[in-house]
């Protein structure tokens, strides 16, 4: 092994450096990030051809992740996802949670960890989240468990199902693809779920009963202070305020409302005030300073629309949601339809948060909208936009297609699980039949696919393929294994899954499995172990992203209505990472026979 890296090697080190660096900063989206680097290998290898290769190749690389299986079977998933979600086809289950939560909480708990475990097995974890959340914040409200208690242990349990078989998540799909490229046997479905449920003997209890005493009660926080909005104050052309300086208007607000004028304004009223308070605290406002939370045109237009159809109009609050569309859009360049915003509130988001808290500000997924209008309205709108509703609503009658989204995915991961055709084949059938029955409409396909999802995978696929032929892979296993050799098998399959899972926990698990697949590959060459358990030390590290907020956007979805704090994660997270690392180290010594 050469001490330094060849020129290839090296940039390839470097660019997964500089993309790791992207995604732990967070001034840059996601999606710009990703697309900067395969960007940077296109150009690399273009002006700077691997031996042997001619330009082109370069760029063959650098997009083959685009039209790689790995991203299809993810895609079509995806549409599956979708299809259980909006058919209703996890409604029974949802009602029957609700149940045993009215009658004993301990139990309920309990059995709500290994329904959303199981669900999501085979059910990508961003829906199964979405299905829970409303059903734990609605029981906290009816003197259940306090949801700030609930919710991070829930979404560990998910996280945990989503580990458990290759199409549990995208990043399964993406570590077990790498694999297979790099010459290993194809793993079927439930390959290694066996050694998962192993681990979670420990780790169920610890989630059942340890965990929620690690959480704060936030029950009394929330109960006294109700959620602060961001607003801006339309104020009326013939409104006494007009002319008036900001501390007079301050004067007349209610307690609890904070009030500022736009910059440029003179420190005089004139149209617009930016307000923040609670949304009763805000109507106040904008009454007392003759103003709308809204355009004036817009709310008359939708209270005549009220008036003529005879329904009530409804304000609600929703999240937004990681494949929403609105993520990176302003207020203004969003074009709401059919629905009025009021207020937003801004998911905090620590080591990311950059932006100006303003009622303009770029939304990001976790703020939460509060939203005026009527309830098929709102009902379009959250559905059209990738959106949550947390509050208020009317509940949405379950499809009478939610039999036939049922038997789909049953019959896709059924035919899968048995080896007859690769889950990229039985997925992509599943998906075309979503379509052909209507349970998911074609047009609406965009609502199901994250973009965001998308170009991270392409991206992590051709830096994982560039790591590999550039030699950095095999440079860097050298590195580690002349570390590692000294330690005995369950210390290097715990080695290589603490290293992957701290990647994980601060920047993306997508790039983690591209980096880290190729690696252990070659660590287990040099060391002389079998290469499925050290890949699988890598698939599971990928997973481990309970110890910071963001870590993994469900993780960034419970952090508003638990009202968490960073330290919370901390908290709770790092002791069930040490237990999950430990067992599963130890269950892959035991399965592997290492």
């Amino acid at each position: 092994m050469t001490l330094l890296p060849d020129l290839h090697a090296a940039s390839a080190i470097l660019i997964a450096l500089a993309m790791f660096y992207g995604f732990m900063n967070g001034r840059l989206r996601v999606e710009i990030v990703s697309l900067l680097t395969i960007a940077a290998i296109a150009l690399l290898l273009y002006v700077m051809p691997m031996p042997g290769q001619d330009k082109y190749a370069g760029l063959q690389l650098a997009f083959e992740g685009f039209g790689h299986y790995a991203l299809v079977t993810i895609c079509s998933l995806m549409i599956l996802g979708r299809g259980m979600v909006v058919t209703g086809a996890l409604d029974p289950a949802a009602r029957l949670l609700a149940q045993m939560w009215r009658h004993n909480k301990t139990i309920a708990m309990l059995v709500t960890l290994v329904v959303c475990l199981l669900l999501s097995m085979v059910i990508n974890d961003t829906p199964v989240l979405v299905l829970m959340i409303p059903i734990l914040v609605q029981m906290a409200a009816q003197d259940g468990m306090p949801a700030s208690k609930t919710l991070i242990p829930v979404n560990a349990a998910i996280l945990i199902g989503g580990m458990s078989t290759t199409i549990g998540t995208s990043t399964n799909l993406l570590v077990v693809s790498i694999a297979k490229d790099l010459g290993m046997r194809q793993f079927h479905v439930f390959e290694f779920t066996p050694i998962v449920l192993i681990a979670l003997l420990p780790a169920l209890p610890y989630m059942w009963l340890v965990m929620p005493r690690l959480l704060p009660d936030n029950t009394r926080a929330v109960a006294s202070q109700s959620r602060r909005f961001l607003a801006k104050l339309r104020i009326a052309a013939d409104s006494p305020m007009r002319g008036k300086t900001i501390e007079e208007a301050r004067g007349r607000l209610p307690e609890g409302v904070e009030a500022w004028l736009p910059p440029s304004t003179g420190g005089h009223v004139h149209r617009r005030v930016l307000a923040t308070g609670t949304f009763e605290g805000l109507q106040e406002a904008a009454r007392k300073l003759s103003g709308t939370l809204a355009p004036h045109w817009l709310v008359e237009k939708i209270r005549s629309e009220s008036g003529r159809s005879g329904k009530d109009l409804m304000v609600a609050e929703m999240i937004v949601a990681p494949d929403s569309r609105l993520i990176g859009l302003t207020p203004k360049t969003a074009g709401f339809e059919g629905v009025a915003m009021l207020g937003v509130h801004h998911v905090r988001q620590p080591l990311r948060d950059t932006r100006q808290h303003t009622p303009d500000a770029p939304m990001k997924e976790g703020d939460v909208l509060l939203v005026m209008g009527m309830p098929e309205d709102l009902q379009r709108f959250r559905e059209a936009d990738g959106l949550l509703q947390l509050e208020g609503g009317q509940e949405i009658a379950r499809s009478g297609k939610a039999p036939v989204a049922l038997a789909i995915m049953l019959g896709s991961v059924g035919l899968a699980s048995l080896g007859l055709v690769p889950i990229a084949i039985s997925a992509l059938a599943g998906a075309i039949l979503m379509f052909a029955t209507g349970c998911v409409r074609f047009e609406r396909a965009g609502r199901a696919l994250s973009g965001q999802v998308i170009v991270l995978v392409a991206a992590s696929i051709a830096l994982g393929k560039f790591m590999l032929v550039s030699g950095a892979a095999a440079w860097l296993g050298g590195i580690m294994a002349a570390f590692l050799q000294y330690l005995p098998p369950a210390g290097v399959l715990a080695a290589i899954m603490i290293f992957v899972t701290t990647l994980t926990n601060f920047a993306s698990n997508s790039a983690a499995a591209a980096v880290g697949t190729p690696i252990a590959f070659n660590i287990a060459a040099k060391l002389g172990l079998p290469a499925e358990p050290l890949v699988l030390a890598v698939l599971f590290g990928c997973n481990l992203c309970y110890a910071t907020p963001v870590a993994y956007q469900t993780n960034m979805m419970i952090l508003a209505e638990g009202d968490y704090k960073f330290a919370d994660y901390l908290r709770s997270g790092i002791p069930l990472v040490a237990i999950m690392v430990a067992t599963l180290s130890a269950s892959l010594v035991f399965w592997y026979g290492i």
